[in-house]
Formats: structure tokens, C-alpha cells, sequence
């Protein structure tokens, strides 16, 4: 049972062969997200995929924003023509906003397909099914996910909190953020995050993921002892089996 597994972030788009055990067996060339983008298009790259693999059985799709039975609620960039933190555009909304990407892929490729916020799937390959786990994932913006004992809580979207004089959680410590201050001031600003979040959520376990958690700088974390973990972007992909439960 070989399942390609896409992982489609705000910046680039990975993907892989992944094994019934969910070892990579193929990687494939990675692709920067196109602006405008519109589903057809996305679509269109995961048909790229698919054709640079061979016994694919199953696919795997991780989308950043509101993802509920495989239909896009509500999802950031994709509806920014000109890429991240640029002004959206009506048409693009109304092109994704309850665009039903699951059932779009399947009847395209014809193949079992499962779509899922992508720190879904993240926290699919890592989670241990133990209490109440957290895992959040820093890259153009934040992604999360919450697991009760293995099971995935209903999504919520954290990024768009507010958290500083109006700026939400997205503009406070996404890539443009970071960029601009720098990683030891833009890892204060995630610590900070993790203190304040901690008591609205008192987690068990929280794993930090995504392209940016390995730019945080280590004292930043220290004080949280063994309840954080730094897990691998390549999660992302990885999780692309466990997601499914199977």
C-alpha cells in the first residue's frame, strides 16, 4: 500500500512515496507554491506527482487553513494572488472557500484520497496518543493541531488570534515577521506565545514542527523542560500514512 503524500505549505509544496509503514521511498522534486494559485492548479501540481510515482494506492493532502471532511472552510495565501500577506482576492475566495478538495482529487485520480489541515498530518507522525498533545507548526504562518489520546480534536484556527495591537498570531510571528527581527527576537515572541497559550490549552505535550522550528533558538524552550519537542518538517510528508488511521 504505496501513499503519495503532498505537504502544501504558503511558500512550497513537498512531496513523497511513502511505504505501508510510512517509510519514504521516494522523495520528489520540491515545487514553489505558484501565485496566483487557484485548486485546478493544485490540483494540477499533485497530478505532476503523481506522475513521477508508480503503484501509488492512496493520497494524502495537507492544505494550511480550515479543513473539515476534506472541504476548505477557510485557507490563507491561496487566496492572496500575489502570495503571502498580500491583499485576497474575491475571485479566489470564491474559487476555494468550500471547494471540496478531497472528493476533487479522488474522482480525478481515482484513488482513496484523504485531506487534512497540514499540522494535522504533521501530528499524525509523531504523536504518542497519550493525553492531551499540542503540536504547532511555524512557516509562512501557524498551523495547529490538538489530539486527546490519539484522536484529532476539531481544528482550530490559532493563527488568527490577536495577540498585539491588533496583529494576529499570523503577523506576529510568520516568516515575514521573522525575517524582519531576526531569529533570537522572533523566538522570544514564540516563547512568549507558548507561555500565554499554555493555560488556555494545559497540554501534555507540545511538538513544534514545521520549516522554521529549527531556526528557534534553544534557550528560548529550555525553560519548558521535556513538555516541548522539536519534531522534523519532513513530518509533514511522513505523516502522510498515520493520518489515516490504519
Amino acid at each position: 500500500m504505496q501513499t503519495l503524500a503532498v505537504d502544501c505549505g504558503g511558500t512550497g509544496i513537498k512531496a513523497a512515496v511513502l511505504s505501508s509503514s510510512g517509510k519514504v521511498i521516494k522523495e520528489l522534486p520540491y515545487v514553489k507554491t505558484p501565485y496566483p494559485i487557484t485548486p485546478q492548479k493544485l490540483i494540477s501540481i499533485i497530478g505532476n506527482f503523481l506522475l513521477q510515482t508508480s503503484g501509488t494506492k492512496r493520497l494524502t493532502v495537507g492544505l494550511p487553513g480550515m479543513i473539515r471532511g476534506g472541504k476548505v472552510v477557510v485557507i490563507p495565501h491561496y487566496v492572496n494572488p500575489h502570495g503571502p500577506r498580500t491583499k485576497a482576492s474575491n475571485e479566489l475566495r470564491h474559487l476555494w472557500y468550500g471547494f471540496d478538495m478531497q472528493k476533487a482529487l479522488a474522482k480525478k485520480f481515482k484513488l482513496p484520497t484523504l485531506v487534512l489541515n497540514d499540522a494535522e498530518i504533521h501530528g499524525a507522525a509523531v504523536i504518542s496518543g497519550k493525553g492531551l498533545e499540542l503540536v504547532l507548526t511555524f512557516g509562512t504562518g501557524l498551523g495547529s493541531a490538538i489530539y486527546m489520546d490519539g484522536k484529532l480534536a476539531p481544528h482550530l484556527e490559532i493563527s488568527h488570534f490577536t495577540v498585539r495591537a491588533g496583529r494576529t498570531i499570523d503577523m506576529w510571528i510568520g516568516e515575514i515577521a521573522r525575517k524582519r527581527v531576526g531569529n533570537t527576537l522572533w523566538s522570544r515572541r514564540v516563547k512568549q506565545l507558548i507561555i500565554e497559550m499554555y493555560p488556555m490549552v494545559v497540554w501534555d505535550r507540545l511538538y513544534i514542527g514545521g520549516h522554521n522550528a529549527q531556526r528557534l533558538k534553544r534557550l528560548a524552550l529550555r525553560s519548558f523542560d521535556g513538555k516541548v519537542k522539536i519534531i522534523p518538517n519532513s513530518a509533514g510528508v511522513s505523516g502522510g500514512v498515520k493520518a489515516w488511521g490504519k
